[in-house]
């Protein structure tokens, strides 16, 4: 049943909520995800600098890669492959385009919501713009609790049972000791909050992009006459000119983007809770910041995998001998030898384990907006994070996936009536980081300018 609910969930409400709401504010902004595009990268070089005793733009984007970029970049797009075709690659990027639109509103609202905390950091995301943008408090509740629930709770356990396995499939390492591993390296990091995570997610995310990222050019250097011919392949099968599976045009588009929509998580309201925490002049800043989240995780980790599947053997269109993330080993070894498959099971532990920081920290800022700073639940949250570790180190979690899953479709359909309960917010927070730029200014929030909603000045003071 609950694997029924999740099917209707996922490859009908949600889809269709989904690319709604991606193409509005496409269409709303003027795609200024393609305008802004090559912004990003000035925003993202101010974004280096730090402020003292802040998390700064940079580390707040890492933070937030972390938890896009994931076991799914490697087994999420071979599934996507075995099961809709070579197709479903394109349908992936078309998505994560729109998605950079949402992921736009949705953290550059979270942005401009955030609060202010003692210790000098800020909190925000969905639950707080519901809050004070929305005033819909109850919402804000329902969004805490499913948050906890799928990210804090559920996919740490689901995270720490994908890294267990692989290192035993590939290097024979007990189950057991993987987690006992985890377990300590995870809680070094966690007790010392988002100050911390940031400041380790800030190095390891690089190291593992770019060194994925660096096999799939290898991997086209070898191939560099095929890979024109891989391209059109993806186009063709995308847009029906070349079946590769029984189930036809419709297969190929919903496995592109339901595995796309599992990815990049543009509009679950996820990123927002990190895109919070920065210290930016503009709330729009960081929702550029953002919205290149989508296009790293997807546009280019997601097609780093698709390359190495698709010119490799491993891959055989309608009859798959092996899948998910096996397929992606197998593809790999083929390319550059044996030590290609294990190369795949030590991104995909660094994949997983930097998404087990992101997750833990989104489930600590869904307890906060109950309960502000209480040190005592924070500790007990977080031993009990660790217990979940390592347990799942060594459990079959199907079950505790569905039930994941469920949540997880419940707390996108809330951020996006949320959403759009904002838009004309979000819109105007556009129009006025868009009106300083058209004057030659360095867009800055202005307090006084924004007097008639419920921000937090002492967010903004500086």
């Amino acid at each position: 049943m609950l694997t029924a609910i999740n099917d209707f969930l996922w490859g009908q409400v949600l889809v269709v909520a989904l690319v709604g709401v991606g193409l509005l504010f496409t269409i709303s902004s003027r795609a200024l995800q393609f305008r802004f595009f090559g912004r990003m990268f000035g925003v993202l070089r101010g974004g280096l600098h730090h402020e003292k005793g802040h998390v700064s733009s940079f580390q707040a984007l890492v933070v937030s890669v972390a938890g896009r970029v994931g076991s799914g970049n490697i087994a999420g797009v071979a599934v996507a492959i075995t099961l809709g075709g070579p197709g479903a690659v394109f349908w992936m990027w078309v998505i994560a385009l729109m998605g950079m639109a949402t992921s736009f509103f949705e953290c550059s609202l979270a942005q401009l919501f955030k609060r202010y905390e003692p210790d000098g950091t800020y909190r925000g995301g969905p639950a707080y713009y519901l809050t004070h943008g929305l005033r819909q408090r109850g919402l804000a509740v329902v969004y805490s609790i499913l948050l906890l629930i799928t990210f804090g709770l559920g996919f740490n356990a689901l995270q720490s049972y994908v890294v267990a396995t692989s290192l035993q499939a590939s290097f024979g390492v007990p189950t057991w000791v993987t987690g006992v591993g985890m377990v300590i390296a995870l809680g070094a990091i966690i007790f010392g909050g988002i100050k911390r995570i940031a400041v380790v997610a800030e190095v390891i995310v690089p190291v593992m992009a770019l060194g994925y990222l660096l096999a799939a050019l290898v991997v086209l250097a070898l191939h560099i006459t095929e890979v024109p011919g891989a391209l059109w392949f993806i186009v063709q099968n995308a847009l029906g000119l070349e079946q590769a599976v029984g189930g036809g045009l419709g297969v190929v588009i919903m496995q592109g983007v339901k595995r796309g929509l599992f990815s990049n998580e543009a509009g679950l309201g996820s990123a927002p809770n990190v895109a919070a925490v920065a210290h930016v002049p503009h709330p729009a800043n960081q929702g550029i910041v953002q919205a290149f989240s989508v296009f790293i995780d997807t546009v280019i980790m997601c097609s780093c995998t698709a390359v190495i599947i698709l010119l490799s053997d491993a891959y055989q269109p309608g009859t798959p001998d092996v899948e998910g993330v096996a397929l992606t080993q197998t593809a790999m070894a083929a390319h550059v030898g044996g030590w290609g498959a294990q190369f795949v099971s030590v991104a995909l532990v660094l994949f997983a384990f930097s998404s087990m920081m992101y997750n833990y920290y989104l489930g600590e800022n869904s307890l906060n907006f109950f309960r502000e700073e209480d040190r005592v639940l924070f500790t007990g949250f977080r031993i009990l994070v660790l217990g979940l570790v390592l347990w799942g180190s060594f459990q079959d979690l199907g079950t505790v996936f569905g039930f994941a899953d469920f949540t997880m479709g419940l707390l996108a359909l809330v951020n996006l009536l949320g959403l759009l309960g904002m838009y004309r917010i979000g819109m105007r927070l556009l129009r006025d980081y868009e009106g300083q730029i058209g004057r030659g200014e360095e867009p800055r929030l202005k307090v006084e300018d924004w007097a008639d909603l419920d921000i937090d000045p002492r967010a903004w003071k500086d």
